[in-house]
């Protein structure tokens, strides 16, 4: 089984000059699935990891570099995610191999990263006569952020403060923060997103929720693995009929991992909104 620690991160590794899927690092989700089990269900909620790569680049047919954004969506069903440096190095081989259209490009992608995480990747290319039709916009929400709070807790994640209204009538609401950052689990590197909830239950208390998500800020793991903790922290101490959780994480070498987990059935896939930091 691979672990954090053997990946490509925090260690100095020459860039490929050619596409090699063998660089591509899974690391199985159930190694930090374990830790927030619900009444023994293995996955309470479904999702899907949003990735961007911006630095894309190929060669065609007659040597010419092309360049391309990349919309990589990994299923959270798939048994694995892929370690984001090993993700760099491997887009990165595509910089000198020649290929007849973007198409084929899109295709090997989907093809080498798919056999990774095992499970189908929708990989779609932005090419530049699409470039200006790309778009700046904030998630939607009620922001926690201008609450006038004393705050001191910074780590680990402190879920007691997470608390719901249960003699209230149910509502239905989204809620945002640009505050949350988290840690790589490997490095200690800051990874800085805005998040948003959105449920339907009993009344979540907007200050605790705030709290709690201050509290993971120097808390190391992935950002996959941090939302699904998200998602079963605010399950079990508020128990709301339906949850989602969709965080947009800035980038670090030219990707950006945007996870979003819900309750089965509640939300459709969300759009990929980018955001001003990102």
């Amino acid at each position: 089984m691979q672990t954090p620690d053997q990946s490509p991160l925090g260690r100095k590794i020459d860039f490929p000059d050619r596409v090699d899927p063998r660089v591509l690092f899974p690391i199985p989700r159930a190694q930090t699935r374990a830790e927030w089990q619900l009444d023994g269900r293995v996955s309470p909620f479904t999702g899907v990891d949003i990735w961007n790569a911006y630095e894309l680049s190929w060669l065609d047919p007659r040597g010419k570099p092309r360049v391309a954004l990349a919309e990589l969506r990994v299923p959270a069903e798939s048994p694995n995610l892929i370690e984001s440096k090993s993700l760099k190095l491997y887009l990165n081989g595509y910089a000198f191999e020649r290929f007849d259209s973007g198409q084929a490009v899109r295709a090997a992608i989907a093809r080498d990263l798919s056999a990774a995480a095992g499970g189908a990747i929708e990989v779609a290319l932005i090419e530049p006569p699409e470039f200006a039709a790309q778009t700046i916009a904030e998630l939607p929400g009620a922001s926690l952020d201008e609450l006038q709070l004393e705050i001191g807790e910074y780590g680990p994640p402190q879920p007691r403060h997470l608390r719901a209204d249960t003699r209230a009538c149910q509502t239905e609401e989204s809620l945002t923060t640009q505050l949350f950052r988290s840690n790589c689990p490997v490095t200690g590197q800051p990874d800085w997103a805005a998040l948003q909830i959105r449920y339907h239950g009993a009344p979540i208390d907007h200050a605790g929720l705030l709290r709690y998500l201050v509290s993971w800020r120097n808390h190391r793991g992935f950002h996959e693995a941090c939302v699904e903790r998200i998602c079963a922290d605010i399950l079990m101490r508020c128990a709301p009929r339906d949850l989602s959780v969709y965080a947009r994480f800035t980038r670090r070498g030219g990707l950006d991992i945007n996870p979003w987990r819900a309750t089965h059935g509640y939300a459709a896939r969300p759009p990929n909104l980018r955001g001003a930091r990102q």
